[in-house]
Protein backbone atom coordinates (compact mmCIF):
# COMPACT_ATOMS: atom_id res chain seq x y z
CA UNK A 1 0.00 0.00 0.00
CA UNK A 2 1.29 3.35 -0.83
CA UNK A 3 1.84 6.08 1.25
CA UNK A 4 -0.95 8.26 -0.09
CA UNK A 5 -3.31 5.41 0.11
CA UNK A 6 -2.25 4.49 3.61
CA UNK A 7 -2.77 8.80 4.55
CA UNK A 8 -6.60 8.64 2.90
CA UNK A 9 -7.36 5.39 4.49
CA UNK A 10 -6.37 7.03 7.86
CA UNK A 11 -8.26 10.08 7.59
CA UNK A 12 -11.28 7.81 6.45
CA UNK A 13 -10.81 5.98 9.81
CA UNK A 14 -10.53 9.06 11.84
CA UNK A 15 -13.89 10.17 10.30
CA UNK A 16 -15.72 7.66 10.87
CA UNK A 17 -14.51 8.22 14.45
CA UNK A 18 -15.92 11.63 14.68
CA UNK A 19 -18.85 10.70 12.94
CA UNK A 20 -19.16 8.01 15.67
CA UNK A 21 -18.41 10.48 18.87
CA UNK A 22 -20.88 12.82 17.44
CA UNK A 23 -23.81 9.86 17.15
CA UNK A 24 -22.69 9.21 20.73
CA UNK A 25 -22.66 12.82 21.86
CA UNK A 26 -26.35 12.85 20.44
CA UNK A 27 -27.71 9.67 22.22
CA UNK A 28 -26.41 10.82 25.59
CA UNK A 29 -28.56 14.33 25.40
CA UNK A 30 -31.36 14.52 27.72
CA UNK A 31 -32.31 17.96 27.31
CA UNK A 32 -34.49 19.96 25.63
CA UNK A 33 -31.69 21.67 23.70
CA UNK A 34 -30.08 18.87 21.57
CA UNK A 35 -29.19 21.10 18.41
CA UNK A 36 -27.54 23.54 20.85
CA UNK A 37 -25.17 20.84 22.39
CA UNK A 38 -24.07 19.39 19.86
CA UNK A 39 -23.41 22.20 17.70
CA UNK A 40 -19.59 22.62 18.84
CA UNK A 41 -18.65 18.77 18.11
CA UNK A 42 -20.72 19.17 14.51
CA UNK A 43 -18.75 22.35 13.55
CA UNK A 44 -15.08 20.01 14.09
CA UNK A 45 -16.85 17.24 12.05
CA UNK A 46 -18.01 20.00 9.24
CA UNK A 47 -13.86 21.05 9.06
CA UNK A 48 -12.67 18.06 8.23
CA UNK A 49 -15.83 16.98 6.30
CA UNK A 50 -14.62 20.33 4.38
CA UNK A 51 -10.90 19.30 3.94
CA UNK A 52 -11.65 15.65 3.22
CA UNK A 53 -13.70 16.39 0.24
CA UNK A 54 -11.07 19.33 -1.27
CA UNK A 55 -9.39 15.83 -2.01
CA UNK A 56 -12.28 14.34 -3.87
CA UNK A 57 -12.31 14.25 -7.61
CA UNK A 58 -13.45 16.86 -9.21
CA UNK A 59 -16.53 17.34 -10.95
CA UNK A 60 -18.59 14.33 -8.76
CA UNK A 61 -22.00 15.12 -8.94
CA UNK A 62 -24.52 16.29 -6.41
CA UNK A 63 -27.70 14.75 -7.91
CA UNK A 64 -28.09 11.32 -9.28
CA UNK A 65 -29.49 11.91 -12.71
CA UNK A 66 -31.91 8.76 -12.35
CA UNK A 67 -33.62 10.80 -9.65
CA UNK A 68 -33.31 14.27 -10.17
CA UNK A 69 -36.90 16.08 -10.23
CA UNK A 70 -37.84 19.43 -10.39
CA UNK A 71 -41.33 21.12 -10.68
CA UNK A 72 -42.16 22.47 -14.19
CA UNK A 73 -43.25 25.86 -13.44
CA UNK A 74 -40.43 26.49 -11.21
CA UNK A 75 -36.81 26.06 -10.68
CA UNK A 76 -35.51 25.86 -7.12
CA UNK A 77 -32.50 26.23 -6.10
CA UNK A 78 -29.92 23.26 -5.71
CA UNK A 79 -28.89 22.02 -2.73
CA UNK A 80 -25.16 22.76 -3.36
CA UNK A 81 -26.28 26.48 -4.26
CA UNK A 82 -28.01 27.34 -1.05
CA UNK A 83 -26.22 29.77 1.67
CA UNK A 84 -26.60 27.37 4.88
CA UNK A 85 -24.74 29.67 6.62
CA UNK A 86 -27.44 32.65 6.13
CA UNK A 87 -30.45 29.69 6.27
CA UNK A 88 -29.17 28.98 9.64
CA UNK A 89 -29.01 32.30 10.94
CA UNK A 90 -32.68 33.18 9.49
CA UNK A 91 -34.03 30.28 10.71
CA UNK A 92 -32.89 30.40 14.34
CA UNK A 93 -34.10 34.12 14.24
CA UNK A 94 -37.26 33.01 14.36
CA UNK A 95 -37.06 31.14 17.09
CA UNK A 96 -35.28 34.48 19.18
CA UNK A 97 -38.35 36.72 17.60
CA UNK A 98 -40.87 34.29 19.38
CA UNK A 99 -39.68 34.29 22.56
CA UNK A 100 -39.35 31.57 25.40
CA UNK A 101 -42.48 29.33 26.18
CA UNK A 102 -45.29 31.05 28.75
CA UNK A 103 -47.91 29.55 31.00
CA UNK A 104 -50.24 30.24 27.85
CA UNK A 105 -48.50 27.23 25.87
CA UNK A 106 -49.01 24.90 28.80
CA UNK A 107 -52.48 25.68 29.04
CA UNK A 108 -52.77 24.65 25.49
CA UNK A 109 -51.52 21.34 25.71
CA UNK A 110 -53.63 20.99 28.45
CA UNK A 111 -56.46 21.69 26.59
CA UNK A 112 -55.28 19.01 23.72
CA UNK A 113 -54.94 16.33 26.85
CA UNK A 114 -58.47 17.13 27.90
CA UNK A 115 -60.10 16.89 24.23
CA UNK A 116 -58.08 13.52 23.49
CA UNK A 117 -59.73 12.13 27.51
CA UNK A 118 -63.15 13.64 25.94
CA UNK A 119 -63.01 11.66 23.25
CA UNK A 120 -61.32 8.44 25.25
CA UNK A 121 -64.40 8.89 27.43
CA UNK A 122 -67.05 9.46 25.14
CA UNK A 123 -66.55 6.29 23.32
CA UNK A 124 -66.03 4.20 26.84
CA UNK A 125 -69.57 6.00 27.73
CA UNK A 126 -71.03 4.79 24.09
CA UNK A 127 -69.50 1.12 24.85
CA UNK A 128 -71.17 1.05 28.20
CA UNK A 129 -74.37 2.13 26.40
CA UNK A 130 -74.25 -0.17 23.52
CA UNK A 131 -73.66 -3.53 25.97
CA UNK A 132 -76.49 -2.24 28.10
CA UNK A 133 -78.85 -2.07 25.00
CA UNK A 134 -77.52 -5.00 24.21
CA UNK A 135 -78.13 -6.80 27.37
CA UNK A 136 -81.61 -4.95 28.16
CA UNK A 137 -83.35 -4.84 24.83
CA UNK A 138 -81.23 -7.63 22.77
CA UNK A 139 -80.14 -4.53 20.93
CA UNK A 140 -77.98 -5.82 17.23
CA UNK A 141 -78.20 -5.34 13.71
CA UNK A 142 -77.52 -2.20 11.89
CA UNK A 143 -78.07 0.17 14.67
CA UNK A 144 -75.75 -2.34 16.99
CA UNK A 145 -73.23 -1.72 14.70
CA UNK A 146 -73.35 1.60 13.82
CA UNK A 147 -73.40 2.63 17.91
CA UNK A 148 -70.13 -0.15 18.36
CA UNK A 149 -68.03 1.51 15.42
CA UNK A 150 -69.32 5.09 16.52
CA UNK A 151 -67.43 4.12 19.97
CA UNK A 152 -64.78 2.65 18.48
CA UNK A 153 -63.45 5.91 16.46
CA UNK A 154 -64.07 8.20 19.57
CA UNK A 155 -62.03 6.13 21.59
CA UNK A 156 -59.13 5.85 18.53
CA UNK A 157 -59.08 9.65 17.93
CA UNK A 158 -58.39 9.79 22.14
CA UNK A 159 -55.56 7.33 21.50
CA UNK A 160 -54.06 9.42 19.00
CA UNK A 161 -54.95 12.51 20.23
CA UNK A 162 -52.88 11.92 23.28
CA UNK A 163 -50.11 10.58 21.57
CA UNK A 164 -49.22 12.88 18.93
CA UNK A 165 -50.90 16.06 20.61
CA UNK A 166 -49.57 15.27 24.50
CA UNK A 167 -47.25 12.21 24.70
CA UNK A 168 -45.20 13.62 21.63
CA UNK A 169 -44.20 17.74 22.67
CA UNK A 170 -43.78 16.91 25.87
CA UNK A 171 -41.11 13.97 25.37
CA UNK A 172 -39.87 16.39 23.51
CA UNK A 173 -39.15 18.57 26.41
CA UNK A 174 -41.83 21.59 24.68
CA UNK A 175 -42.76 22.54 27.96
CA UNK A 176 -39.94 21.93 30.20
CA UNK A 177 -38.79 25.47 30.74
CA UNK A 178 -42.58 26.46 31.72
CA UNK A 179 -42.22 27.46 35.35
CA UNK A 180 -44.78 26.03 37.77
CA UNK A 181 -46.20 23.64 35.57
CA UNK A 182 -47.23 19.56 36.73
CA UNK A 183 -44.26 17.61 36.83
CA UNK A 184 -46.39 15.12 34.56
CA UNK A 185 -46.24 17.94 31.47
CA UNK A 186 -41.97 17.68 31.53
CA UNK A 187 -39.74 15.53 29.81
CA UNK A 188 -38.31 14.32 33.43
CA UNK A 189 -41.61 12.94 34.56
CA UNK A 190 -44.06 11.78 31.87
CA UNK A 191 -44.89 8.28 31.86
CA UNK A 192 -41.82 7.79 33.97
CA UNK A 193 -41.72 4.33 35.31
CA UNK A 194 -45.04 3.33 36.91
CA UNK A 195 -46.60 6.57 35.51
CA UNK A 196 -46.46 4.63 31.90
CA UNK A 197 -49.43 3.33 33.08
CA UNK A 198 -51.22 6.77 33.63
CA UNK A 199 -49.54 9.05 30.95
CA UNK A 200 -49.01 7.30 28.14
CA UNK A 201 -49.96 3.25 27.68
CA UNK A 202 -49.86 1.74 24.58
CA UNK A 203 -47.33 -0.95 22.54
CA UNK A 204 -44.63 1.17 22.55
CA UNK A 205 -42.55 1.50 25.88
CA UNK A 206 -41.75 5.56 26.19
CA UNK A 207 -38.10 5.05 26.88
CA UNK A 208 -37.86 3.30 23.84
CA UNK A 209 -39.92 5.43 21.35
CA UNK A 210 -38.32 8.31 22.77
CA UNK A 211 -34.56 7.57 21.66
CA UNK A 212 -35.65 6.30 18.41
CA UNK A 213 -37.75 9.18 17.56
CA UNK A 214 -36.06 12.30 19.49
CA UNK A 215 -32.41 10.91 18.62
CA UNK A 216 -32.54 8.69 15.68
CA UNK A 217 -35.41 10.03 13.79
CA UNK A 218 -34.36 13.98 14.21
CA UNK A 219 -30.89 14.07 14.26
CA UNK A 220 -30.56 11.55 10.77
CA UNK A 221 -34.09 12.44 8.86
CA UNK A 222 -33.28 11.43 5.75
CA UNK A 223 -29.80 9.08 6.55
CA UNK A 224 -29.03 5.72 6.69
CA UNK A 225 -29.29 5.95 10.70
CA UNK A 226 -32.76 7.50 10.55
CA UNK A 227 -34.43 4.27 11.49
CA UNK A 228 -37.85 5.55 9.92
CA UNK A 229 -36.80 5.70 5.93
CA UNK A 230 -39.55 3.86 4.50
CA UNK A 231 -38.32 3.10 1.13
CA UNK A 232 -35.54 1.11 2.96
CA UNK A 233 -37.47 -0.70 5.64
CA UNK A 234 -39.87 -1.62 2.80
CA UNK A 235 -36.86 -3.53 0.40
CA UNK A 236 -38.37 -6.58 0.74
CA UNK A 237 -41.71 -5.91 -0.73
CA UNK A 238 -40.24 -3.43 -3.29
CA UNK A 239 -37.62 -6.39 -4.41
CA UNK A 240 -40.40 -9.41 -4.05
CA UNK A 241 -42.38 -10.65 -7.10
CA UNK A 242 -45.69 -10.12 -5.46
CA UNK A 243 -48.55 -8.62 -7.59
CA UNK A 244 -48.37 -4.75 -7.53
CA UNK A 245 -52.29 -5.00 -6.35
CA UNK A 246 -51.65 -7.53 -3.60
CA UNK A 247 -48.92 -4.68 -2.11
CA UNK A 248 -51.20 -2.63 -1.77
CA UNK A 249 -53.33 -4.72 -0.11
CA UNK A 250 -50.32 -5.74 2.47
CA UNK A 251 -49.67 -1.68 2.97
CA UNK A 252 -53.46 -1.51 3.81
CA UNK A 253 -53.20 -4.10 6.29
CA UNK A 254 -50.17 -3.65 7.93
CA UNK A 255 -51.27 0.53 8.45
CA UNK A 256 -53.79 -1.01 10.70
CA UNK A 257 -51.74 -2.95 13.00
CA UNK A 258 -48.04 -0.61 12.69
CA UNK A 259 -47.87 0.38 16.16
CA UNK A 260 -47.98 -3.42 17.11
CA UNK A 261 -46.04 -4.63 13.84
CA UNK A 262 -43.37 -1.93 13.32
CA UNK A 263 -43.05 0.50 16.02
CA UNK A 264 -43.10 -1.40 19.15
CA UNK A 265 -40.48 -4.17 17.74
CA UNK A 266 -38.44 -1.29 16.02
CA UNK A 267 -38.15 1.27 18.84
CA UNK A 268 -36.84 -2.18 20.71
CA UNK A 269 -34.28 -2.98 17.99
CA UNK A 270 -32.93 0.57 18.28
CA UNK A 271 -32.34 1.00 21.94
CA UNK A 272 -31.17 -2.17 21.92
CA UNK A 273 -28.38 -1.39 19.34
CA UNK A 274 -27.42 2.03 21.15
CA UNK A 275 -26.64 -0.62 23.81
CA UNK A 276 -24.77 -2.75 21.34
CA UNK A 277 -22.76 -0.20 19.88
CA UNK A 278 -21.22 0.72 23.33
CA UNK A 279 -20.28 -2.52 23.89
CA UNK A 280 -19.15 -3.07 20.24
CA UNK A 281 -21.54 -6.37 19.88
CA UNK A 282 -22.71 -6.63 16.03
CA UNK A 283 -26.32 -4.51 15.91
CA UNK A 284 -30.11 -6.31 15.28
CA UNK A 285 -31.06 -5.93 12.03
CA UNK A 286 -34.18 -8.03 12.40
CA UNK A 287 -37.06 -7.35 14.40
CA UNK A 288 -37.21 -10.95 17.19
CA UNK A 289 -40.77 -11.23 18.20
CA UNK A 290 -40.60 -14.94 19.74
CA UNK A 291 -41.07 -14.85 23.29
CA UNK A 292 -38.60 -17.77 23.12
CA UNK A 293 -35.83 -15.22 22.15
CA UNK A 294 -34.11 -13.08 24.24
CA UNK A 295 -35.11 -9.51 23.27
CA UNK A 296 -37.98 -11.44 21.67
CA UNK A 297 -38.95 -12.16 25.54
CA UNK A 298 -38.57 -8.67 26.40
CA UNK A 299 -40.72 -7.21 23.91
CA UNK A 300 -43.67 -9.14 25.08
CA UNK A 301 -42.74 -8.40 28.58
CA UNK A 302 -42.25 -4.96 28.59
CA UNK A 303 -44.22 -3.87 25.29
CA UNK A 304 -47.25 -5.65 24.31
CA UNK A 305 -48.54 -7.20 27.20
CA UNK A 306 -48.35 -4.08 29.44
CA UNK A 307 -50.50 -2.84 27.05
CA UNK A 308 -52.49 -5.73 25.45
CA UNK A 309 -53.62 -7.15 29.03
CA UNK A 310 -54.55 -3.85 30.28
CA UNK A 311 -56.57 -2.74 27.09
CA UNK A 312 -57.72 -6.31 25.56
CA UNK A 313 -58.30 -8.33 29.29
CA UNK A 314 -58.87 -5.57 32.04
CA UNK A 315 -61.18 -3.04 30.46
CA UNK A 316 -63.56 -5.85 28.43
CA UNK A 317 -64.01 -7.89 31.92
CA UNK A 318 -65.06 -4.78 34.05
CA UNK A 319 -68.31 -5.45 31.96
CA UNK A 320 -68.63 -9.32 33.23
CA UNK A 321 -71.58 -7.95 35.53
CA UNK A 322 -73.66 -7.62 32.25
CA UNK A 323 -72.38 -10.51 31.34
CA UNK A 324 -70.15 -12.48 28.71
CA UNK A 325 -72.00 -11.28 26.18
CA UNK A 326 -70.91 -7.24 27.04
CA UNK A 327 -67.59 -8.72 27.70
CA UNK A 328 -67.04 -9.89 24.05
CA UNK A 329 -68.74 -7.04 22.27
CA UNK A 330 -66.65 -4.85 24.54
CA UNK A 331 -63.49 -6.93 23.30
CA UNK A 332 -64.89 -6.23 19.31
CA UNK A 333 -65.41 -2.41 20.46
CA UNK A 334 -61.91 -2.35 21.90
CA UNK A 335 -60.44 -3.96 18.67
CA UNK A 336 -61.64 -2.49 16.19
CA UNK A 337 -60.75 0.75 18.06
CA UNK A 338 -57.52 -0.29 17.68
CA UNK A 339 -57.76 -0.33 13.93
CA UNK A 340 -58.82 2.53 13.76
CA UNK A 341 -56.07 4.15 15.92
CA UNK A 342 -53.16 2.51 13.64
CA UNK A 343 -54.82 3.57 10.86
CA UNK A 344 -55.44 7.15 11.84
CA UNK A 345 -51.96 7.65 13.22
CA UNK A 346 -50.54 6.17 10.12
CA UNK A 347 -52.05 8.73 8.42
CA UNK A 348 -50.57 11.52 9.79
CA UNK A 349 -47.62 10.46 10.66
CA UNK A 350 -46.08 8.12 7.84
CA UNK A 351 -46.59 10.65 4.82
CA UNK A 352 -44.46 13.49 6.54
CA UNK A 353 -41.20 12.04 5.15
CA UNK A 354 -42.26 9.31 2.25
CA UNK A 355 -43.11 10.27 -1.29
CA UNK A 356 -41.05 10.84 -4.46
CA UNK A 357 -40.64 14.61 -3.79
CA UNK A 358 -38.99 14.30 -0.33
CA UNK A 359 -35.30 13.56 -0.05
CA UNK A 360 -32.66 11.09 0.78
CA UNK A 361 -29.46 12.04 1.67
CA UNK A 362 -26.04 9.75 1.42
CA UNK A 363 -23.77 10.93 4.22
CA UNK A 364 -24.79 12.58 7.78
CA UNK A 365 -25.34 16.57 7.67
CA UNK A 366 -21.92 18.77 8.47
CA UNK A 367 -23.23 21.82 9.80
CA UNK A 368 -26.45 23.18 11.77
CA UNK A 369 -27.57 24.91 8.39
CA UNK A 370 -27.49 21.98 6.34
CA UNK A 371 -29.51 20.22 8.93
CA UNK A 372 -32.28 22.86 8.80
CA UNK A 373 -32.12 22.63 5.19
CA UNK A 374 -32.23 18.76 5.38
CA UNK A 375 -35.49 19.42 7.84
CA UNK A 376 -37.46 21.25 4.83
CA UNK A 377 -36.38 19.09 2.04
CA UNK A 378 -36.86 15.73 3.92
CA UNK A 379 -40.70 17.09 5.17
CA UNK A 380 -44.19 17.60 4.20
CA UNK A 381 -46.73 20.10 5.90
CA UNK A 382 -50.72 18.91 5.80
CA UNK A 383 -53.65 21.56 5.57
CA UNK A 384 -53.31 23.73 8.61
CA UNK A 385 -56.21 25.90 10.50
CA UNK A 386 -57.93 25.58 13.77
CA UNK A 387 -57.10 24.35 16.86
CA UNK A 388 -59.80 21.55 15.65
CA UNK A 389 -58.28 20.96 12.11
CA UNK A 390 -54.69 20.59 13.75
CA UNK A 391 -55.84 18.61 16.63
CA UNK A 392 -57.22 15.96 14.27
CA UNK A 393 -53.41 15.81 12.60
CA UNK A 394 -51.97 15.94 15.90
CA UNK A 395 -50.22 18.82 15.14
CA UNK A 396 -48.12 16.93 12.04
CA UNK A 397 -49.43 19.12 9.87
CA UNK A 398 -46.61 21.39 11.21
CA UNK A 399 -44.30 18.66 10.42
CA UNK A 400 -41.59 21.09 8.78
CA UNK A 401 -41.79 23.59 11.75
CA UNK A 402 -41.45 20.79 14.19
CA UNK A 403 -38.42 19.19 12.32
CA UNK A 404 -36.65 22.58 12.87
CA UNK A 405 -38.34 23.16 16.13
CA UNK A 406 -38.81 19.99 17.80
CA UNK A 407 -38.24 21.25 21.68
CA UNK A 408 -41.55 23.75 21.31
CA UNK A 409 -44.59 23.75 22.26
CA UNK A 410 -47.61 22.94 20.23
CA UNK A 411 -48.82 26.34 19.61
CA UNK A 412 -45.72 28.06 18.53
CA UNK A 413 -45.72 26.27 15.15
CA UNK A 414 -49.29 28.19 13.83
CA UNK A 415 -47.19 31.49 14.33
CA UNK A 416 -44.04 30.12 13.33
CA UNK A 417 -45.51 28.65 9.83
CA UNK A 418 -45.91 32.10 7.42
CA UNK A 419 -42.50 33.14 9.26
CA UNK A 420 -40.46 29.64 7.55
CA UNK A 421 -42.16 29.89 4.27
CA UNK A 422 -40.87 33.64 3.86
CA UNK A 423 -37.58 32.15 4.41
CA UNK A 424 -37.85 29.55 2.02
CA UNK A 425 -39.29 31.95 -0.29
CA UNK A 426 -36.30 34.34 0.25
CA UNK A 427 -33.72 31.13 -0.33
CA UNK A 428 -35.27 29.45 -3.14
CA UNK A 429 -36.42 25.80 -1.79
CA UNK A 430 -40.23 24.48 -1.77
CA UNK A 431 -41.81 24.45 1.02
CA UNK A 432 -44.14 21.27 0.50
CA UNK A 433 -47.96 21.26 1.69
CA UNK A 434 -50.96 19.17 0.70
CA UNK A 435 -53.80 17.40 1.70
CA UNK A 436 -52.99 14.45 3.95
CA UNK A 437 -55.15 11.96 1.93
CA UNK A 438 -53.49 12.97 -1.79
CA UNK A 439 -50.16 12.01 0.37
CA UNK A 440 -50.98 9.79 1.96
CA UNK A 441 -51.63 8.14 -1.54
CA UNK A 442 -48.61 9.01 -2.59
CA UNK A 443 -46.67 7.26 0.38
CA UNK A 444 -48.47 4.26 -0.44
CA UNK A 445 -46.82 4.64 -3.82
CA UNK A 446 -43.61 4.49 -2.55
CA UNK A 447 -43.67 2.07 -0.59
CA UNK A 448 -44.94 -0.72 -3.09
CA UNK A 449 -42.02 0.04 -5.06
CA UNK A 450 -44.02 3.11 -7.98
CA UNK A 451 -41.98 5.57 -7.07
CA UNK A 452 -38.96 6.14 -5.02
CA UNK A 453 -37.17 8.72 -2.85
CA UNK A 454 -35.35 11.50 -4.64
CA UNK A 455 -31.47 11.45 -3.60
CA UNK A 456 -28.61 14.09 -2.66
CA UNK A 457 -25.46 12.08 -3.16
CA UNK A 458 -22.64 12.97 -1.48
CA UNK A 459 -23.66 14.56 0.76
Amino acid sequence: MSTTEQETEQETEQLTDDFNAIRDAREAIISDEEAEEIAAQEAIWAEQAKLANEKQEKGTPIYSKDFEKLPDDHIYAKYEDIDKEQLQIDIEDIKKSIGKPVYKDYLHVRKMKNWSRAFTLSGFFMMFVVTSLEVSIGLHGFVFWILAILSAILIGIGNVGHWANVAHPIMHGGYDKIPNIPLEFKKSGYARGRRRYIDWLDWIKPEAWEYEHNIMHHYHLGEDDDPDNVERNMQWLIQSKTPMWLRRVFVYIFAATWKFTYYAPNTLRILENKERRKRKEPEIVDYEMSPFTKNGAKLWKEYYLPYGLVRFVGIPLLFLPLGFNAVLTAFIILVISEAYANLHSFLVIVPNHSAGDIYQFSQPHKSQGEFYLRQIMGSVNYNTGSDWIDFLHGFLNYQVEHHLFPNMPLSYYQTMQPLVKDICRKHNIEYRQESVFKRALMTVDLMVGETQLLKVDGV
